[in-house]
């Protein structure tokens, strides 16, 4: 039986546009949300100068993942390393410290040169470092800490790219008041302090997180500290806003609702809704943190505090990542069935799910640090500790991932070309298989396939009929295969 499918409609005559999606039918298909497994990819610690507590993960464009650990490697200053969705690992960098290098590296970010860039303490003041680094290992010291006067220091967070080309980050302490700064930096290494945190009343202090660029071209964060309630030194995290050039606005200020979250210290992400979404790392109504949601305006809204039910998560520290279902998947530091973490899904709407609960070392991880989807539709994290030699480890979880609520809404039109070819953009479920079906009927009573089916990795697919000519018109559906 076919599970679910979307009808359109396509003309042959090339410029006549026509609204694709008429139809959504669910038919046949039950989720099982329970249905997860995880693989160790990797466990650090199993060979000579190996990197220790891997903190970050990103996939590249050549479809290894690379992340950081946070120390390891020859001179216990942390490593770069690669790891190929198989779980072939190589390290390709160990960090010296100061004075000439860096030391505990926070993440990654790839640039649109292809090369890797990330931040870490040490430098010439032992203030943290900007680096740069290549896929295969080669690495440059691009800018230190506290080089100038009220220069930002001490980093926890990795840097985003703007559309401008240049990165932006934020240093935890510095700045002309020591609350820290936003800065931005040129991929060859020219620095420029944009804002210096000032604290209550009016701005918040300490920035533990990254920034991630709004669909407004603004950027957005969060503080650990201060904002615009409570006391001086006191204050529970703030939401801010930035513009490229400095100019800042505090958003939100946490504590100022019955069982608000505060203390947020992960990257916030831009939902395709537009809203931002967050972790704090305590609070909520059982003090196990929460997740957020805010609009760009400051429009907020707690949607989960974690404790809520038996071996449920606790204390989230990482960012979310939104999954190709529309959903965010998370981790959760402490917790679960064993204490030591969990990953959950939650909706845009706050329809949560405890997915697994980590059981620690030497069998698995423990305390995960790091999340996201790989292009196979697969979520990849790393977790600080756990594994054969409690040193962190990498691992693969596979998730049966729900169609988005909105997904009809995603199918935007039908491409006809040449009045030979018709292509479907359509939103697919990873690991799932499907065909192209079409009737030349408004009332049909048989459906034939247009060519081959196709296993979805994620994300959009496009489906294709290549029929010769194109009929005066033609209906289709694309189904899930059994």
């Amino acid at each position: 039986m076919y599970k679910r499918f979307w009808v359109g409609l396509a003309l042959a005559n090339p410029l006549r546009l026509v609204i694709p999606v008429i139809l959504l039918v669910l038919a046949g298909r039950t989720f099982n949300t329970d249905a997860q497994t995880e693989t160790i990819l990797y466990s650090f610690g199993g060979s000579t100068n190996d990197g220790s507590s891997p903190n970050g993960l990103v996939q590249g464009r050549d479809g290894n993942f690379y992340g950081t650990t946070s120390s390891g490697g020859t001179s216990n200053a942390g490593t770069v390393f690669r790891i190929s969705p198989s779980g072939t690992h190589t390290t390709l960098y160990s960090f010296v410290g100061s004075p000439s290098d860096g030391s505990g590296p926070n993440g990654l970010v790839q640039g649109s040169d292809g090369n890797f860039y990330g931040t870490a303490g040490g430098g010439t003041s032992n203030a943290g470092t900007v680096f740069r680094i290549s896929p295969s290992g080669s690495e440059t010291n691009l800018y230190s800490f506290g080089s100038v006067p009220n220069d930002g220091r001490y980093l926890i967070a990795g840097l985003v790219q703007g559309s401008d080309g240049n990165f932006y980050g934020a240093t935890e302490y510095g700045g002309t008041n020591d609350y820290g700064t936003v800065f931005r930096i040129s991929p060859s290494g020219s620095y420029t302090n944009l804002h210096s945190f000032v604290d209550y009343p009016t701005d918040g202090r300490y920035p533990e997180a990254g920034l991630v660029q709004g669909s407004d071209g603004n950027f957005y964060g969060t503080t650990a500290y201060g904002g615009t309630l409570g006391i001086p030194d006191i204050g529970d995290g703030s939401v801010f806003r930035i513009s490229p050039n400095g100019s800042e606005t505090t958003l939100y200020s946490f504590g100022g609702l019955s069982n608000d979250g505060i203390l947020p210290r992960a990257n916030l992400v831009q939902g395709n809704d537009g809203n931002f979404y967050g972790t704090t790392v305590i609070g909520g109504t059982t003090w196990g943190g929460t997740v957020f949601q805010i609009s760009p305006s400051g429009s907020y809204t707690s949607l989960y505090s974690f404790g809520s039910s038996p071996g449920d998560g606790g204390n989230p520290q990482a960012a979310l990542v939104q999954g190709s279902d529309g959903n965010f998947y998370g981790i959760a530091e402490y917790g679960g069935t064993n204490g030591v973490g969990t990953v959950f899904r939650i909706s845009p709407s706050g329809a949560y799910t405890n997915l697994y609960s980590f059981g620690g070392s030497p069998s698995d991880g423990g305390s995960p640090a790091s999340l996201v989807q790989g292009s196979d539709g697969n979520l990849y994290g790393t977790t600080y500790g756990g594994g054969t030699s409690n040193d962190g480890v990498v691992f693969k979880l596979t998730v049966r991932l729900n169609p988005p609520a909105n997904q009809i809404s995603e199918i935007q039109f039908f491409n006809v070309q040449d009045s030979t070819i018709v292509a479907l953009p359509i939103p697919s479920v990873a690991g799932e298989t499907y065909q192209l079906q079409y009737t030349d009927s408004m009332s049909p009573t048989n459906w034939l396939n247009t060519g081959g089916t196709f296993t979805s990795i994620g994300g959009p697919l496009v489906l294709i009929d290549l029929a010769e000519p194109l009929p005066p018109q033609r209906f289709y559906r694309a189904v899930i295969t059994p």
